[in-house]
C-alpha cells in the first residue's frame, strides 16, 4: 500500500490550502482515510479523516468549521480544503489508512492506523 500525498506549502494567516491523498495497492472505498499533523516540538495528532463505511467525516475540534474532508472513491482519495489557517496549524500533515473495522471511539488514535503518507509540510506566516 502507497499513500502519496500533496498539496502542502506556505500560506499567510486566513489563507487557504488543500492537501491530497491517493492510496494505491489496493481497494479503499470502505477504509478509513485522512489527516493527522505534527506541530512543532508536539506529538502527531488527530486532525480529521472519512470513514467510508459511514460516508461521514469527523473532525479534531479544533479545525471543525475551518477544514472540510471529500473522498473520491473511483480514485480511492481523500482530500482536505483548510481554510481561515493560523500560524498554530503550522505542521507536517501525514495522510492515514485505517481498516474499515475501525470503531469510531478509536478514530482519534494513531495506533488505530496502518498506513501512513510521508507527510506534507503546511506553513502558515502571521
Amino acid at each position: 500500500v502507497q499513500l502519496v500525498e500533496s498539496g502542502g506549502g506556505s500560506v499567510q494567516a486566513g489563507g487557504s490550502l488543500r492537501l491530497s491523498c491517493t492510496a494505491s495497492g489496493g481497494t479503499f472505498r470502505r477504509y478509513v482515510m485522512g489527516w493527522f499533523r505534527q506541530r512543532p516540538g508536539k506529538e502527531r495528532e488527530f486532525v480529521g479523516v472519512f470513514r467510508g463505511t459511514e460516508n461521514r467525516a469527523y473532525y479534531a475540534n479544533s479545525v471543525k468549521g475551518r477544514f472540510t474532508l471529500s473522498r473520491d472513491y473511483g480514485k480511492d482519495a481523500v482530500y482536505m480544503q483548510m481554510n481561515s489557517l493560523t500560524p498554530e496549524d503550522t505542521a507536517v500533515y501525514y495522510c492515514a489508512v485505517a481498516r474499515p473495522s475501525t470503531i469510531l471511539s478509536s478514530l482519534g488514535n494513531i495506533d488505530a492506523y496502518d498506513y501512513w503518507g510521508q507527510g506534507t509540510q503546511v506553513t502558515v506566516s502571521s
